[in-house]
């Protein structure tokens, strides 16, 4: 299945996260320069979600909005919902992700959500039901077993091991993958000094995470115009050569388990 606008316009390659500390005007440049694909986790985002009200009131199905709630309950998944489609000014949202599946959830609580979900989806108030997971097992029941219509998973330079299962599984079922923390925290751009090349930049980051054909869109955050600007040259650069990628699996090979905490590689 291939992602969509309301125009029936595919979705960009790069698509714009948001985060508290971000320039507002960073919507409107990245929709200039293609980016058609807007994702924020919550209502915190004040400036973000300003912004994208705005942009949205001209240019709605020319957008993909994604959002999503890590509650479970049906009744407070869909006062979020009413939220945001206030606060937008919008009647539909295109993807709602249950996010963070993980381990820990009552598997009970998750198919319920998931169900409320999908009854969204009839009543025209979502046009894809999304799944968000750290972890390989949940991601793999989700899209053997068609729970989801497009499935948000980690996939990064050292943290690959999605590359086994869940990407090949994702091609064979139709269901595509949003790749999010592609530059790990920003950890990846700043290598060991043990590592004897420069570390890659944002962008050898995204053009990593976009090289799967499972993954047909990749998120990014950038705090100003300055790194938009930066990160933007995605859309108009190549593919990695196989050079590059080999070099590339070696720096992830390298600093994988170098991360923060325990959080970096207890799924992967």
């Amino acid at each position: 299945m291939e992602l969509k606008t309301i125009a029936g316009n595919p979705i960009s390659c790069l698509g714009l996260a948001s985060r508290r500390v971000q320039e507002s005007a960073c919507i409107a440049q990245a929709f200039e320069a293609g980016v058609n694909y807007f994702f924020f986790y919550n209502l915190g985002s004040e400036r973000f979600l300003e912004a994208l009200k705005l942009l949205a009131s001209a240019q709605r199905e020319n957008l993909c909005i994604a959002t999503g709630s890590e509650q479970r309950s049906s009744t407070t998944l869909r006062e979020y919902l009413d939220q945001v489609r206030k606060t937008l000014a919008v009647d539909v949202v295109d993807i709602f992700f249950a996010q963070y599946v993980s381990p820990g959830d009552n598997p009970t609580e998750v198919a319920a959500a998931l169900e409320e979900l999908y009854e969204w989806k009839a009543q025209g108030y979502v046009r894809y039901v999304g799944v968000s997971t750290h972890d390989r097992a949940i991601a793999l029941d989700m899209i053997q077993n068609q729970r989801c219509d497009v499935l948000m998973h980690r996939y990064n330079m050292a943290h690959r091991k999605a590359e086994v299962d869940v990407l090949p599984t994702a091609v064979q079922t139709g269901i595509p993958v949003v790749a999010f923390t592609a530059t790990r925290w920003g950890t990846l751009l700043r290598s060991p000094a043990d590592w004897p090349h420069d570390p890659p930049s944002a962008t050898d980051c995204y053009r990593f995470s976009l090289q799967p054909s499972a993954i047909p869109v990749v998120l990014t955050s950038p705090a100003n115009l300055t790194e938009l600007t930066a990160n933007l040259s995605v859309l108009q650069t190549a593919s990695l050569t196989s050079p590059e990628l080999v070099h590339w699996r070696q720096y992830g090979d390298f600093v994988y388990g170098n991360g923060l905490d325990k959080f970096e590689t207890q799924w992967l």
